[in-house]
């Protein structure tokens, strides 16, 4: 298997036919032990479920009735989340039988929901669901995936069905969509270092995906999210939240196939989350390439604080304060800068100067580090 090209996109060889084949066919057993000595009707999602439902229909050995349902909720590699029904199903065809819906793909769930809500007016007997593939990372609803051939991560994969805005269908293996690679790296600096301001200019310069835990609380919080209530009840005790609430956040984030690039901010703290954070990255195949450290004296760091907490409102308007959160700061976060220098991660920038001279010093790193990737 070899890198294909479709429309604008290079997809890489991800699932053979034969890891295929194995999935199908133990789906085809499991709905077997289910549907007993009853007829099942298989609900087969169009476009994608074709060759699935085909080949899994070759296996099955028992009784069974297809029926076919069309939706449509993905524009190019994205779900819209807007789920229509372009194809529809008689009552008469499911009312009081088995019903097993056969999705080649589930991910966020928008599209399923659409179908349980529409079927189950339809008054089957029962309703599982069968999918090929299966991206937990990506799922979120609460009803159950009843059988799965196999658990993915949350990649844009196409082949065996799965189309890039309708090519890729007749593929006989899963292509996953190719990633350029950019940097992936930690921003940091104790208390005032300016790490949030570089950090924000050097998202839009290079066209990175930028997390800071602060905006990541923020967000889920506001949007009502489970991690968001999770975190709030924590917060609201005044307590910290646990990093595993955190690192399933970000997960969701590096998640997307879209992103390109990350930049932390404010994460990680401490050596068991800088552990955590590789351990992560290692499952979406991805690695930290860099901790960039801004370098500023410790009389600059308590100066800048105390201007900024005369316009800001945070409570850094006096020094005792400052110098508390920077003694926090070289106990408990500072550890992580020898973590990455065992790695042979660590790189240091001149946090001191104008705005623009430490973006420039911060640029100029970061084009070394790629540069040296490349050689």
């Amino acid at each position: 298997m070899e890198s294909i090209q479709l429309h604008d996109k290079t997809f890489e060889p991800y699932i053979d036919k034969d890891k295929i084949a194995k999935a199908v066919s133990s789906l085809a057993n499991q709905i077997e032990k289910y549907a007993g000595n009853e007829p099942i009707v298989f609900i087969v999602v169009l476009k994608g479920s074709f060759i699935f439902a085909a080949d899994l229909a070759k296996q099955y050995t028992k009784d069974a009735v297809f029926e076919f349902y069309r939706l449509k909720s993905y524009e190019g590699t994205q779900t819209s989340g807007d789920v229509k029904i372009l194809v529809d199903i008689d009552t008469d065809l499911i009312k009081g039988k088995k019903v097993v819906v056969l999705e080649d793909i589930v991910d966020t769930g928008n599209t399923l929901e659409k179908i349980m809500s529409e079927l189950t007016k339809k008054q089957p007997a029962d309703i599982k669901i069968a999918t090929l593939f299966f991206k937990p990372n990506a799922y979120k609803k609460d009803f159950p995936i009843d059988f799965v051939g196999m658990e993915i991560p949350n990649a844009f994969i196409v082949g065996y069905g799965l189309d890039y805005d309708e090519l890729g269908r007749n593929l006989p293996e899963i292509y996953r969509l190719k990633k350029e690679k950019m940097i992936d790296f930690i921003l940091f600096g104790p208390p005032g270092a300016g790490k949030g301001t570089q950090a924000k200019i050097i998202k839009d310069k290079l066209g990175l995906t930028y997390i800071a835990t602060g905006d990541m609380f923020r967000n889920h919080i506001k949007n009502e999210t489970p991690l968001g209530k999770k975190a709030k009840a924590y917060i609201q005790k005044g307590d910290l939240v646990p990093d595993e609430i955190t690192i399933d956040m970000i997960k969701e984030i590096i998640s997307d196939p879209e992103v390109k690039g990350l930049i932390f901010d404010g994460f990680p703290r401490t050596v068991k989350q800088a552990e955590f954070l590789d351990k992560l990255m290692a499952e979406k195949d991805l690695i930290i390439d860099a901790l960039i450290a801004l370098d500023v004296p410790e009389e600059h760091l308590v100066k800048r604080l105390l201007e900024r907490g005369k316009t800001s409102g945070r409570s850094d308007d006096n020094e005792e304060t400052i110098k508390h959160r920077l003694q926090q700061y070289h106990a408990k976060t500072e550890p992580v800068k020898e973590y990455y220098q065992k790695q042979g991660k660590y790189y240091e920038v001149n946090g001191v100067g104008s705005i623009e001279d430490v973006n420039q010093r911060l640029l100029d790193v970061i084009s070394s580090i790629k540069l040296r990737e490349k050689a």
